[in-house]
């Protein structure tokens, strides 16, 4: 029990960065993107709400247990909240008990991807491939028998859509 405990605590601690850092990487690989949906600042400030806008803008986590999203078992999508892309299925949803809502894969096409060095190690970022909008990141300690991927991605950059019967 105390060493799941452990573990639990230290991928928390470093899987997924505090809830107030923000984006302003002086060590990154991250180049400029032109994305379909293209907004200023301003506009994305006015849309979102201010916790939306520092994790999908700024890249900042929320806490752990917080995502009202954690609860869902239904089916449907879960769509960017800040443009609708469809970028995780209910199916691909898994509980790996970090605090955030997990998935072991993408939509393809819908996720795009890159290396961040914000905890001083490399760790791919995920993020919305319609418009930029941080979602989390990927690493490679998800259920064995799918894809071995734990998509950890703040509930806050989604909106679930429920399938219609």
């Amino acid at each position: 029990m105390g060493k799941r405990l452990l573990l639990i605590a230290l991928v928390v601690f470093v899987g997924c960065k505090g809830n107030s850092q923000k984006k302003e990487n002086k060590n990154t690989t991250q180049k400029e993107t032109t994305y379909k949906v293209n907004k200023t600042d301003a506009e994305w400030k006015a849309e979102l709400s201010e916790m939306e806008y520092l994790v999908l803008r700024k890249a900042a986590t929320e806490r752990a247990f917080t995502s009202e999203l954690l609860k869902i078992k239904e089916k449907g999508t879960y769509v960017c909240a800040a443009c609708g892309t469809p970028v995780f299925r209910s199916e691909y949803k898994y509980e790996s008990g970090s605090g955030w809502p997990s998935f072991d894969r993408e939509i393809e096409g819908n996720v795009a991807f890159d290396v961040d060095y914000d905890i001083g190690v490399a760790r791919t970022e995920e993020h919305c491939a319609t418009c930029g909008g941080h979602l989390g990141h990927v690493f490679n300690d998800g259920p064995r028998n799918t894809t071995g991927e734990r998509h950890c991605i703040n509930g806050v950059a989604l909106d679930f859509i429920a399938d219609k019967n």
